[in-house]
């Protein structure tokens, strides 16, 4: 694809130009070499037509009637071409990133925007102190959690591809590269995109979970891995430069991971894929440990007679020899003089054993290895070895404190309403689920007390159940305390939901012998894995009649987290905590679990249930609110964000999200879902992933020491937003409940193609699909986005912010724009998602619907114009994006490119659905589409 035969959206910066330029013309050779000359000078006459109706107001048949009823294959190469023409610009941005953050790093002035140093300078000029700061850092906890929500679920095939290009490209920021090293670069990239070309974007069967895990683990096991270190380094060199303090850091930053314990609504995952995953990030952690001691055993050759060594290394290696002789049998002669390299080869060993099953000389827990590691660092550290391999020591030591011996903690989620079915199961009661909550509560207390058993016999729900719970006390003994997270209620409205759950533990068995310790929990020793799940785990932890009683008053050890998802819920979050702290027998569950309730937000249901404004306002109000429950009850409140990857379902900038949350909210603790796309745009690239949790740790260090001041307008910017939610709330509920709506939806996107597509291992509707209540918020979300109307982000607020200037004053919604954090955070979202919509190329989708068309694209074309009106006023622009140049620039860029693949998908799902839906190739050249449109806009669900 020549880049240079017709004008470009300009774009700010010309490396950044260069590289689209070069990779483009990349992309064009590629193309008429599998394909042929003709075809590429066909995309080129596509391309022009496309920059031609955006540059100069062309009409859109001029675009779409070349593309309609063309050869289905032809169609479907011409969707590919420009997919891998997006990709390639993708790839040359996430680059061009890492070139900017090399110019800051490699100029030595003033540091980039957001990265730790400038946090500190911020905090410094804030009034923070060291000690201040020192102390906060011991209860920072930054946990990103990946979940197995995918819009985009690329091979691993192609990310290693991908890669290969970003690895050319850095190469060439050295100018200094020969003519010769410059084409090895050029054909390197060649290569990637011939071989990626000639793969399909993702397989046609559907993830199993496995598959999910296996995408999660890449990132994981290699980027995320690999510069967890540096992140601890570059903040320790931040300080130093700040603060001019030196200290040892504590632990920061933990992963977690849902795939294999999401079980809302996918009958694929239960206590055998819970075993499996557990499994699997213990093989594969082990397995970046042994190759990471080995090579420091090739490093630290130091030899007796050269350097002394801490006698307390010596009598460790001399223990070890004695109690392990099967790993002592593995250090050669040769090496006797190299008590480093000896010791470190008895690591590798013992981590080799812990694979096994019960091996003696397996470490018994990740305390072990630490310790070893530690004292290894500290001999160096003492005898001269600093820049002799400490350094490369402690690298090792973070990763160790930081993914344990189990990579990432595996949350488990399930449905409330699941729970319910297995109570009146196993209390024999159908009707349970009807009954009121203080009935419910009054019947859990009496099994949490043992004075009622679980008589009636289990049907399929509750057995499953007790094998998921009698899993995850098996992984405790298995793994460690840490290997298992949150346990999820989706849909929770009560009390009764939350003590549901720990009645259902005691049945399967996940409690601890009354009376020990939160810190003997903390410690407790993990035993050697197994990847066998529940059967196994139930038949060790079933408890009798006599059991249940006996272990009625023990502690379960599950930090237990209902989600409030819909607006009611959110209304009614408050009140269910209130109810639920106000509980004895939860009360003292919670104080065994050091007092610290987790509560987690649903941003995706929220925001489908009413709308982007009302979701936002609802997920602020209910974090102020429970705050002071907790408050009230004297123990620690900790939020679980369920962001989505789009603004429509929570995806936003860490730096102005965290800025702009509650004050409290944050309090040196961040848990965020990573799903989707987001996980691939943010931690794909080691640079980019390093950058990303720089910004993450940064904005947690601002919101938590430093939170925005408190405005004394606040009280009435907060009754304002009240009514304009409501407002907006109402319009966008009169959209979605108005007869014939889910038709619509169903007509004038392509939600039946979404649904055929092999994204995920679940399900992409909960139940029969009355309404849009039983759609999964992801599909909603990527099917609107794909029709290019988007609006599931900004329909309702174009209704609130008229009804609020007639009621308020322009002057005071523009100051609340202006000034209210929270208020002009949710504006630039909505104004990022109005950007990137087309509501001609949405017009060509609704006609789709046929007699359903006019009555609601009018609707939808009145509100945009509205939003839009409105959040250009109240910002005081006159175009959207006109304070962010280089957005506006990159969304110039794409559009004219994803306008081809938006017609040629019109235009094949009318064909598809007048077959019935029956034509598999038809069905291949709209998955295409779909995928090259999601790529070209990026945040897709």
């Amino acid at each position: 694809m020549n880049a240079t035969r017709s004008p470009e959206p300009a774009l700010p910066d010309a490396p950044l130009r260069d590289d689209v330029r070069r990779l483009g013309a990349l992309v064009g050779r590629m193309l008429a070499e599998q394909v042929a000359p003709a075809f590429l000078d066909e995309v080129e006459r596509v391309r022009v037509a496309a920059i031609a109706r955006r540059q100069e107001g062309a009409p859109l048949a001029g675009l779409a009637d070349p593309l309609g009823g063309l050869d289905v294959a032809h169609a479907e190469a011409l969707a590919r071409a420009f997919a891998t023409y997006f990709n390639a610009v993708n790839i040359a941005e996430r680059v061009h990133r890492i070139r900017r953050r090399r110019d800051y790093q490699r100029e030595g002035g003033a540091p980039q925007p957001e990265s730790l140093r400038d946090v500190l300078e911020r905090l410094k000029a804030q009034g923070v102190t060291a000690d201040e700061l020192l102390e906060w850092l011991l209860r920072l906890e930054v946990e990103p959690v990946f979940t197995a929500h995918p819009t985009e679920a690329v091979r691993a095939s192609l990310l290693e591809k991908e890669q290969a290009i970003v690895r050319a490209l850095v190469d060439g920021f050295d100018g200094g590269r020969t003519p010769q090293e410059r084409g090895e670069d050029e054909e390197r990239i060649h290569m990637a995109l011939t071989a990626g070309w000639q793969t399909a974007e993702a397989s046609p069967v559907r993830p199993s979970v496995q598959d999910e895990r296996d995408h999660v683990d890449f990132y994981l096991a290699d980027p995320i891995y690999r510069i967890v270190p540096a992140l601890y380094e570059s903040l320790a060199d931040a300080l130093q430069a700040v603060y001019g303090v030196a200290v040892p850091l504590p632990r920061l930053l933990s992963f977690a991971t849902w795939v294999g314990g999401d079980m809302d609504g996918n009958p694929n995952v239960g206590a055998d894929t819970i075993a499996a995953s557990l499994a699997s990030q213990r093989a594969q952690v082990l397995e970046r440990y042994i190759a990471d001691v080995a090579a420091l055993a090739r490093l630290l050759s130091q030899t007796d007679g050269r350097v002394q060594v801490d006698p307390r290394l010596r009598q460790r290696l001399d223990d070890y020899r004695a109690r392990f002789p099967q790993a002592a049998a593995r250090i050669r002669p040769r090496y006797a003089d190299m008590p480093y390299r000896c010791l470190l080869t008895m690591i590798g060993a013992r981590l080799e054993a812990t694979h096994g099953d019960k091996h003696p000389e397996a470490y018994a827990s990740v305390d072990e290895l630490r310790d070893d590691l530690e004292l290894v660092a500290a001999s160096l550290v003492d005898h001269r070895g600093l820049h002799a391999g400490a350094y490369a020591v402690q690298r090792l030591i973070w990763r160790v404190r930081s993914f344990g011996f189990h990579l990432a903690r595996l949350d488990v989620r399930q449905d409330s309403r699941v729970h319910d079915d297995a109570l009146a199961a196993l209390l024999g009661d159908p009707d349970w689920a009807k009954r009121d909550v203080d009935e419910r509560v009054a019947a859990l207390h009496a099994c949490l007390r043992g004075e009622r058993d679980f008589v009636a016999s289990e049907d399929s729900v509750a057995s499953s159940l007790r094998a998921v719970f009698a899993t995850l006390h098996d992984a405790r003994r298995r793994y460690g305390t840490e290997a298992t997270g949150l346990y999820i209620i989706s849909m929770a409205r009560s009390a009764a939901d939350v003590l549901a759950v720990l009645a259902l533990a005691r049945h399967g068995g996940l409690v601890e012998p009354a009376g020990s310790s939160p810190s003997s929990r903390r410690d407790e020793a993990a035993s050697t894995p197994s990847p066998r799940g529940g059967e196994e785990a139930m038949a060790r932890s079933a408890l009798s009649d006599k059991r249940w009683e006996a272990n009625a008053r023990s502690p379960v050890p599950l930090d237990i987290a209902p989600l409030f998802e819909t607006i009611a819920d959110l209304k009614n979050a408050p009140a269910t905590l209130r109810a639920l702290l106000a509980d004895p027998l939860y009360r003292a569950h919670l104080a065994a679990r050091g007092d610290r309730q987790w509560v987690m937000l649903g941003y995706s249901d929220s925001g489908k249930d009413g709308g982007t404004l009302a979701s936002r306002w609802g997920l602020q109000r209910a974090q102020v609110e429970l705050l002071e429950v907790a408050r009230e009850h004297g123990i620690a409140l900790a939020f679980f964000h369920g962001r989505g990857g789009s603004a429509s379902r929570g995806g936003a900038r860490i730096t102005p999200a965290l800025l702009s949350s509650p004050r409290g909210s944050v309090a040196g603790t961040l848990r965020v879902t990573e799903q989707g796309e987001v996980i691939h745009r943010k931690y794909g690239i080691r640079a980019l992933a390093l950058r990303n949790l720089e910004q993450t740790v940064g904005a947690v260090l601002r919101a938590s020491l430093r939170p925005r001041d408190e405005d004394r307008r606040e009280t009435q910017w907060r009754e304002r937003m009240h009514a304009l939610s409501a407002r907006s709330r109402k319009a966008y509920r009169a959209l979605v409940e108005r007869e014939g709506f889910v038709d619509y939806f169903r007509s004038a996107t392509p939600i039946d193609v979404i649904e055929r597509m092999a994204l995920g291992s679940r399900p992409s509707r909960r139940r029969s699909m009355r309404g849009v209540e039983d759609l999964r918020a992801i599909p909603w979300v990527f099917a609107w986005t794909q029709c290019r109307s988007i609006i599931t982000g900004w329909y309702g607020l174009g209704s609130a912010l008229e009804w609020g200037v007639a009621e308020y004053g322009e002057q005071a919604l523009a100051g609340m724009a202006r000034d209210w954090p929270f208020f002009a955070n949710a504006l630039d979202d909505v104004e990022m998602l109005l950007a990137k919509c087309d509501l001609a190329i949405a017009e060509a989708f609704s006609r789709l619907a046929g007699e359903l068309h006019e009555p609601f694209f009018a609707l939808v074309r009145a509100e945009f114009e509205r939003s839009r009106t409105w959040v250009l006023r109240l910002k005081g622009a006159d175009e959207l994006l006109q304070g962010d140049q280089r957005l506006a620039a990159s969304i110039r860029l794409r559009n004219p490119y994803i306008d081809p693949m938006s017609l040629l998908q019109v235009d094949l799902l009318k064909r598809w659905r007048a077959d019935d839906r029956q034509d598999d190739a038809l069905l291949q050249a709209l998955v295409a589409c779909v995928n090259g449109v999601a790529q070209g806009l990026q945040n897709t669900g």
